[in-house]
Order: C-alpha cells, then structure tokens, then sequence
C-alpha cells in the first residue's frame, strides 16, 4: 500500500529514517527534483500513527514542488518529518542522526526550519551535513524566514488589491488579520506603516495585547474574526480555516494571507470564486521565507532577497492571468503555473543527477 500511496502523490523517494539509540524515526519525502535539488523544512510532530506522518510528509513535500515552482526557484519539492514531541523529545542526538540521513541522500534533499523546529535544532543537523538553510547568520546563513515571509505576502496583497480594485493602495482598506505568530506580527506592523485599519485575533492573548498596544489593531475573539466587515481576510496561522462552516459568514472581497493551506478542500476553492471573492493562492503568496533560505545555496545576500520577494507581485499576476485565460479559479491557476514551468524546464534537463547545490559563503564553525 505504501508505493500506491507514494505513486498517487507522484513523488521520486520516499526515505524512512530509523537510529534506535538516538530515538529518531522521520521520514524524507523527495517530490521532484527536475528543476533542481528538493527543499522543504523538517516539522517534528507527535503524529498519532506512523501513517498520519508518511500522509503528511507526502503532502506537504508535494506542496513545496509547486511553492517553489511557482516562486521560480530552480529548486524542486521536498519535505521531511521527525515523531516525536518537540516540547519533550528534542536531543542533540537526535538531530545529528537526522542529519546523517540528509547527508546520505548528497544534496538531493536540503532540510530547513518548520513547525516544531528552531534554529538550535538546525545547528545539531548543520553538524553533520552541508545541505541545511535557514542556518544562523554566523554561518553565512539567513536566520529568522519571517519577516521575509511578511513582506512577500504584502507583495502578494498589493498585486491581488490592484486586481480586485484596480489600485494598490494597501492603506485604503481593512483587514481582518488570524494569527499573530512571527510571520503574522509583522504583517501587522507592514499594514499599519502604510495605514491600514486592521483587526487581530490569536489564542495567545498577549500577542492580541501587543498588536493593540504596538500598532492600534482592533481585538476580536478567535471565532468573531469571520464575521468582520472588511476588505481582505488575512489567515496567517492554522491551514483550512475557509470552509464549509466559515465561508458563509466571511465579508471580505479578498483572501490574501500568509498561512498554508487556506482552503478546506478544492469545493471550498471553487465556492470562493462562485461568491466573487478573489483567493490569492497561499503557496504563490508566502512564497518569502523560501526564496530566502533558497539564497543560501549560492551565498546569501539580503539585499538580493529582498529584491527576490518583489517578484511575488508579478508571480501574482500571472497566476490571474492564467485564471482568465482558461477560466479556471485562481487555486487551479496557480497549481497550473506551476506545472507549466516544470513541463517547460524538464524538457531541457533530466531529473535531479549528481550535481550538488553549492552553497557559498558557508563559514563551518561547530
């Protein structure tokens, strides 16, 4: 059941990690790797049964082939997962362990920071393999993704602001913002220089205080953020909060946010458009964090990202064009960007051989 599981998502490799001593089991999910060596970030989660992690790694990885695509990164999809608990089960052990599995694969995966994972845990993996980013900047590395994700999904909104009302105007409009974590903070503070009114919600009351406090938000509780009568709806923490339950009850003309997998299921996507809300595709908007840590591999330069993350307007841009042209929604228009470009590039080079990322600017130093 396995290879018909893996076969359906398309990926190349699946890679099953197992160290007894150091408790580690993960799995390395490698999609695709026409447009250049997989890269997607390591989640550490207590997932309930092996099956729900293997489910999970062959999502999210394929998710990061069409993210990167889209972004036009010549890099290809990839994702990996540890179960465990990270509040309980972190060790240094563990980590180089998982490391020495990422360098086994020699550059055909390149592991990064996600949920359940920090810094401190990516210098345990940098320990043992070159092929890790978002490595602290002592290193050469990029450090913290966020703000980086935050402005690219400002980019995003200005594109997706000029399709809807035909002006970019950020400032002209109110936005009901869901989650204040480190990349939804800093969407705030961006929405707020260029005057916007905003409303916030999150399950930590103090991150509420501090968006009040810091940048005049509005406070709603975390189930009244639907219900508020604005401009743009901007899900930027937990995955499929437009649904079946939530949908009818949103106001906005917009959905423009910085969290993955916004939409319930493809129904959802296709009801959106149905009520003439425009949905700017999560993957093609948060692109940000990626394309930053993706810089690392030829030597990082921060004014180049950000440079980088403008591009997102115009990736943006075509993803509605494409819309119209075929008369697809936007979520089908992004997706088919996406696979346009592998098409396109794989006609002119073979899957992922033996040519490793590079990675200059990198200074060891354990």
């Amino acid at each position: 059941m396995i290879f018909e599981h893996v076969e359906n998502y398309g990926h190349e490799q699946v890679v099953f990690c197992h160290n007894k001593d150091a408790g580690l089991k993960a799995i390395i999910a490698i999609h695709n790797t026409v447009l250049g060596p997989a890269l997607g970030g390591l989640r550490m989660w207590p997932y309930k049964t092996e099956q729900d992690a293997l489910n999970d790694v062959l999502r999210l990885s394929r998710g990061m082939t069409y993210k990167n695509a889209v972004a036009g990164l010549n890099i290809g999809g990839g994702k990996a997962v540890i179960i465990g608990d990270p509040s309980k089960d972190k060790s240094e052990a563990l980590f180089r362990a998982f490391g020495k599995f990422v360098d086994s694969l020699s550059g055909r995966y390149i592991t990064a920071e996600d949920v359940g994972i920090d810094v401190n845990d990516m210098e345990y993996v940098y320990r043992e393999t070159e092929y890790v980013t978002g490595v602290h900047q002592v290193h050469g590395g990029s450090g913290d993704p966020s703000p980086f994700t935050a402005y690219g999904t400002l980019q995003g909104l200005m594109a997706t602001l000029n399709r809807k009302f035909g002006d970019e105007e950020v400032g002209r409009r109110s936005y009901a913002v869901q989650g204040l974590g480190h990349v939804g903070m800093e969407f705030v503070k961006l929405l707020k220089e260029r005057g916007a009114k905003i409303f916030v919600t999150d399950i930590n009351k103090n991150l509420v205080e501090e968006a009040v406090d810091e940048y005049g938000a509005e406070a709603v509780s975390p189930d009244e953020i639907y219900d508020v009568n604005c401009d743009v709806y901007s899900p930027c923490a937990l995955g499929g909060t437009v649904n079946e339950q939530t949908l009818p009850r949103l106001k906005a003309k917009i959905i423009c946010g910085a969290a993955n997998n916004q939409l319930a299921n493809n129904a959802i996507g296709d009801e959106v458009t149905k009520r003439g809300i425009l949905y700017a595709p999560d993957y093609a908007v948060n692109a940000g964090g990626v394309m930053n840590v993706s810089l690392e591999i030829d030597g990082y330069n921060r004014e180049r990202a950000m440079r980088m993350m403008r591009t997102i307007y115009h990736n943006l841009g075509r993803i509605y064009e494409i819309s119209d042209r075929d008369g697809i929604p936007t979520y089908l228009a992004a997706d088919r960007l996406a696979e346009e470009r592998i098409t396109a590039i794989g006609k002119l080079k073979l899957p992922m051989g033996r040519t490793a990322p590079r990675f200059l600017g990198r200074m060891r130093g354990h």
